[in-house]
């Protein structure tokens, strides 16, 4: 269909004649002309399978290149011609575009989110949990901080090294470190942070001072 319409316009006298007077600026030369290869032009943009929109834009471009091409075109007869391949350049380049574009937006793995990293507010409560557990445990009796610490020890030391360190039987460790901690859920600043957490329910309460 488009081959046809650029072959048998191609000697058309009438296409040489609204060139020219387009050229001068007759405005209804213009619209004729318009008018007249404006199928042409969307057919093209059809043949790439864009949307109607994407058809508009294009058309648009192609037209406003013509009114500067105007002047210079050397044979008006062959407009179906310059029409086509400016539409089929157009086309093309609007689909580079698109792919760059899209490329750009495509989540890269950075962006895609990660199960196994912590959420952001993860590393607010830990470092708000830190801090609360460094001011309760600088509250505890020097020798309940001196069992957590013997306790926390990576590795891990037995319980008969501990009592000698302690100077405490081995069978007294595991009551003393319950008390231990439950002083340390006692202390202001760790009990003000435990309440203040979502689904916090009242402690059931532990062994005595």
């Amino acid at each position: 269909m488009v081959r046809l319409e650029v072959r048998t316009v191609h000697n058309d006298p009438m296409v040489a004649e609204l060139v020219a007077r387009a050229g001068e600026g007759d405005g209804a030369a213009w619209v004729q002309l318009v008018n007249r290869y404006a199928p042409l032009v969307w057919s093209i943009c059809r043949q790439f399978r864009l949307q109607d929109a994407e058809c508009e834009d294009i058309g648009q471009t192609v037209w406003l290149g013509l009114l500067g091409a105007l002047p210079r075109l050397r044979e008006p007869a062959a407009l179906p011609g310059w029409l086509a391949t400016t539409a089929r350049r157009e086309c093309l380049r609007h689909l580079e575009v698109a792919r760059r574009r899209q490329n750009r937006e495509r989540p890269t793995e950075v962006d895609i989110a990660d199960d196994r990293l912590a959420p952001p507010e993860h590393a607010v409560v830990t470092a708000e949990l830190d801090a609360a557990l460094r001011v309760a445990f600088a509250q505890l009796r020097p020798h309940c901080q001196r069992l957590l610490v013997l306790l926390m020890q990576t590795p891990r030391l037995p319980y008969a090294e501990i009592a000698a360190k302690l100077d405490m039987p081995v069978g007294s460790i595991g009551p003393q470190r319950a008390r231990c901690l439950a002083r340390l859920r006692r202390c202001s600043a760790l009990a003000t942070w435990i309440e203040a957490q979502p689904g916090h329910a009242a402690p059931t309460g532990e062994g005595g001072g």
